[in-house]
């Protein structure tokens, strides 16, 4: 059972999808062939829920709907799955990178760079920027950045992050209302990651990276891969007003 469990976890994670979708995406691989009931029996998925994860792995391509009575479902195989996540991720990344390439332009990054280049002195690189290696120290940093928002905190969050980051935020969510810190949650939706966060404003999005911003002048990135070991994970951390600015113009571009 703990096996079984534990395949489902990694098959979630892996491919991008929710506990349901891979419940009923593994289901249909085991039929080949099978109707939306079928489905809701093997799986253990409740049938109220079952057409829309149904519609959602049809929409991501796992699936296929063979019409008739009753419409039945055909199992994508594994391997173009495989190949289609691969594409899908090798361009989020590059968009994401084309993003980055265009702050060069903006009237912020300039500026940074006139300051660097007139300052009566350098600064120090790694006074202002650090990289963090490994899920607990990660969550440990972020934790402490938490801990000193004074008036606003942007959390952005892919899939894979939600739960994890949801639960990071909990327990600061009591002490951000009575400080009056506004604070926003982007993510995909997730009932059980909102069920912790009920005092925090969620905007449902797709993110293809998740970060950290506290009051406009620190971010943490994570940078590492989806499906890196917990103790490989990497987090770059900047602490810079004009670069975080910089970040938030094309943040704020992207949910136009």
């Amino acid at each position: 059972m703990q096996q079984e469990k534990q395949f489902l976890q990694d098959l979630k994670k892996y491919f991008r999808l929710n506990i349901y979708e891979v419940k009923i995406w593994t289901a249909l691989l085991s039929r080949g062939i099978a109707s939306a009931g079928e489905l809701a029996d093997i799986s253990g998925v409740p049938r109220s829920r079952c057409y829309d994860v149904l519609e959602s792995l049809e929409k991501k391509g796992f699936i296929i709907m063979k019409i008739g009575k009753p419409i039945k479902y055909l199992a994508v195989s594994p391997e173009v799955i495989l190949d289609r996540v691969k594409k899908n991720i090798k361009e989020e990344a590059d968009e994401l990178v084309m993003q980055f390439e265009s702050v060069k332009e903006t009237d912020e990054f300039k500026e940074l760079e006139l300051l660097h280049k007139t300052g009566v002195q350098h600064v120090d690189i790694s006074s202002i920027s650090k990289s963090i290696v490994g899920r607990t120290d990660i969550n440990r940093f972020m934790k402490n950045m938490l801990s000193k928002a004074k008036s606003s905190v942007v959390v952005v969050a892919a899939s894979e992050h939600v739960e994890r980051t949801a639960k990071l935020l909990k327990g600061f969510a009591a002490g951000f209302a009575k400080k009056g810190v506004k604070v926003r949650f982007y993510s995909p939706f997730n009932k059980a990651a909102m069920k912790k966060l009920q005092n925090v404003e969620h905007v449902e999005y797709n993110a293809s990276t998740s970060f950290v911003n506290v009051d406009g002048k620190e971010m943490a990135f994570m940078v590492s891969n989806a499906n890196v070991a917990p103790d490989f994970e990497v987090a770059i951390w900047i602490s810079s007003p004009f670069f975080v600015n910089a970040v938030n113009v094309l943040f704020e571009e992207s949910l136009k």
